[in-house]
């Protein structure tokens, strides 16, 4: 298995000052890959919404058997778009479990620039994408900023937390959204998101405690 940091044998075994050990332990998984992302397109909710390639689906499989592996997870949530929803079927059918669908962990919309890669947006929308760059409040051309995305997520989460109070939950999601979740745990500004990296069908995992603590024992582990 390779990955960038797992921390779960030097985590504590509850939130720093936290009076509780019931934890519920949020699995936030990346999509397997799509022809957008070998591309290196931006790929959010509003444009196309491509399924997983055949490299994609043996990911999606990968990482089914490393949930399996666990134990302990008891229900998968996948964003409502295609390839989170394909990623799901496979943990959900590994686990024996059904997957159920959360809007609120579904990917920035990108507006204009989904589907385009990098260097086409500097092209095509250099003034838009400095101003994007410079601050999470500013939106892409008919799309979402990552400070709408953060509420909307940080939302997600709390109905998370209360859906599956105590338990450990699969979450199917897209890079965004793993990206915020991971912030937030930290205590990080939405703007740490650029220093974050995430593979395709990565796993990153934050443990949440009742009193709003939280604990990160993983980020970018790829199975």
């Amino acid at each position: 298995m390779t990955g960038e940091v797992d921390t779960a044998q030097q985590a504590p075994a509850q939130g720093w000052g936290s009076a509780s050990t019931r934890a519920t332990t949020l699995i936030l998984v990346r999509h397997g890959v799509t022809s957008l992302t070998e591309r290196k397109a931006f790929s959010g909710s509003g444009g196309d919404d491509p399924e997983l390639t055949e490299a994609g689906h043996a990911q999606a499989r990968r990482a089914a058997d490393w949930l399996a592996d666990r134990g302990d997870v008891s229900a998968v949530v996948s964003s409502p778009l295609r390839r989170t929803r394909q990623t799901a079927g496979h943990l959900a059918e590994r686990l024996g479990v059904e997957p159920s669908v959360d809007d609120g962990v579904n990917e920035t919309s990108f507006g204009d620039w989904d589907g385009h890669t990098f260097a086409e947006i500097r092209e095509r929308w250099p003034e838009e994408l400095s101003s994007w760059l410079a601050s999470t409040a500013v939106a892409p051309p008919g799309g979402e900023s990552f400070d709408v995305v953060a509420a909307r997520v940080r939302g997600a989460r709390e109905g998370l937390l209360e859906r599956f109070d105590g338990r450990t939950v699969a979450v199917v999601t897209h890079v965004t959204p793993i990206k915020l979740l991971v912030a937030e745990a930290l205590g990080a500004p939405v703007s740490s998101i650029y220093a974050m990296e995430l593979a395709p069908a990565s796993i990153s995992t934050v443990a949440w405690w009742p009193d709003g603590n939280a604990s990160l024992r993983a980020f970018n582990l790829v199975p």
